[in-house]
């Protein structure tokens, strides 16, 4: 998965706290591409993971979020 979101240079959000964050860091640590990943806790209600995801959205740059995991909720 997240091979494909660097070959598609797509932001990951995921729930999957535990896999893909371990595979998230060892790309970055091995120097392969990561785009970024935003990790979104399974407790989260999800109107608040899409007010974040728009957020983030909206006041982001292209590429802010490479190499970078941004955990949910922003508050």
């Amino acid at each position: 998965m997240l091979a494909w979101a660097a070959a598609e240079n797509r932001i990951l959000a995921t729930r999957d706290l535990n896999t893909m964050l371990r595979y998230a860091y060892e790309r970055v640590a091995g120097g392969e591409p990561m785009p970024g990943v935003f990790a979104v806790p399974n407790n989260l209600p999800i109107g608040e993971v899409i007010d974040d995801l728009l957020l983030l959205i909206a006041g982001s740059d292209e590429g802010e979020w490479k190499d970078k995991v941004e955990f949910l909720p922003l508050r």
